[in-house]
């Protein structure tokens, strides 16, 4: 039987990762319950080994299709950017509804916590300590991602290296701050509605900060091995879409919650 591939279109092989994904997040759940009701861990811990693992196959794999075996084509590009695009708009709704409820809590304060804000029982933080420097640091790896971009576009693999290095260690030097600093905070997020929107929003962000690093990191591991052309990058592109993403969040979260709610 011949069969002919004279089109652009990336028809996706049998693969048993979607499969073992499902069991994966299934295990994760089933044990994330057992432990809220037993305090037990184990099939939490095999949940996550599993989704790990999955992940790191499932990638693995996608970065072959486009590196080595030709299956990015102008146009499944052109979807991916299409996807990411989305994927990230949506992040930005998902940061609006913490937004809004802050924004909701602060501009008419309930009876309930004094009917100021911050509630009388708050000492917030002073935005010129940690968080200004936090500010710093991520302005900083924005501009670090961007030298990397343009030096990969002009085929300079050391300066990409050197940038992407950079921007990595700043991603990792800005959670250890902020880890520092839930560990100094005198308030938790039980402590009133201020509380439960400065860790829900900064929280998630600095979970979305983690994620753009291990992205990053990927991206330099995969640069440095020639994965990437200054005409073939869209892998790296995305890492750098989001990247740019969290920054313009935090700039949000810096103004509004540490400074004006201050």
């Amino acid at each position: 039987m011949k069969t002919n591939f004279n089109h652009p279109y990336h028809l996706v092989d049998y693969s048993p990762w979607p499969l073992t994904g499902a069991i994966g997040v299934l295990t994760l759940v089933t044990g994330m319950i057992k432990w809220f009701h037993n305090f037990n861990m184990n099939i939490l811990i095999l949940g996550y080994f599993i989704v790990i693992l999955t992940m790191y196959q499932w990638w693995r794999d996608v970065s072959r299709e486009g590196t080595f075996q030709g299956k990015h084509t102008i146009l499944v590009t052109k979807g991916l950017r299409w996807g990411m695009i989305l994927f990230i708009a949506s992040e930005v709704l998902f940061f609006l509804s913490f937004f809004w409820a802050f924004f909701h809590s602060s501009l008419s304060p309930n009876i309930d916590i004094g009917g100021i804000w911050p509630p009388s029982s708050i000492t917030p933080f002073n935005p010129f300590q940690i968080p200004l420097l936090n500010t710093i640091i991520l302005i900083s790896s924005g501009v670090t991602v961007t030298w990397a971009h343009h030096a990969l576009m002009e085929n300079n693999y050391n300066q990409t290296n050197q940038s992407l290095f950079i921007t990595v260690c700043l991603g990792i030097y800005f959670t250890i701050l902020q880890a520092y600093e839930y560990l100094e905070a005198p308030f938790t997020i039980a402590d009133s509605i201020y509380g439960s929107t400065f860790f829900m929003a900064t929280g998630f962000h600095g979970l979305h900060v983690m994620i753009g690093t291990i992205f990053l990191m990927i991206c330099f591991i995969r640069h440095f091995n020639n994965h990437f052309s200054n005409n073939h990058h869209f892998g790296f592109e995305a890492a750098a879409w989001y990247w740019h993403f969290v920054d313009v969040v935090w700039l949000f979260l810096y103004i509004s919650i540490y400074w004006w709610g201050n």
